[in-house]
């Protein structure tokens, strides 16, 4: 064989009859030793995923209550501030100001109560979204005293 004594080039091509049946027999005898080889792997597999299954149901409890976190986190934050918005508005309605400081504390109350019930429902990201322009529009109106 020619070329370069590095090159990954196959093996040669046989010219006799001979030499292609020693090259069949050393084909079958690869064959056998990657099968068995393929068993072991197979048990390793096997074991593996067997290990995997019980941490997969691990995983799915601690997703489980991570979900069940959030949801009370959302509906509870989203409680908290729709109460301190409607008691903004409410003193901010005994005070002389214009009518648009209470109506802002008021709709950004609105809004933190609409977040409140999206949050118990599990869609914790939207309720996310919803306070924070709760809150700026509370905070919008705290602008205006």
């Amino acid at each position: 064989m020619s070329g370069r004594a590095d090159s990954d080039t196959g093996p040669e091509i046989p010219e006799t009859d001979a030499e292609v049946a020693k090259t069949d027999a050393d084909v079958a005898g690869r064959n056998i030793a990657v099968t068995e080889t393929d068993a072991e792997d197979a048990k390793t597999d096997a074991e593996a995923a067997e290990t995997d299954a019980d941490a997969g149901e691990t995983d799915a409890g601690d997703t489980a209550e991570d979900a069940r976190r959030a949801r009370w986190t959302a509906a509870g934050t989203g409680a908290l501030l729709t109460l301190a918005g409607l008691a903004a508005a409410l003193l901010r309605l005994t005070r002389s100001v214009t009518p648009l400081v209470p109506a802002a504390y008021a709709g950004g109350a609105a809004v933190c109560a609409l977040a409140t019930v999206l949050g118990s429902r599990g869609r914790t990201r939207r309720a996310l979204w919803l306070l924070i322009a709760g809150v700026m529009a509370m905070a919008l109106g705290d602008q205006f005293d």
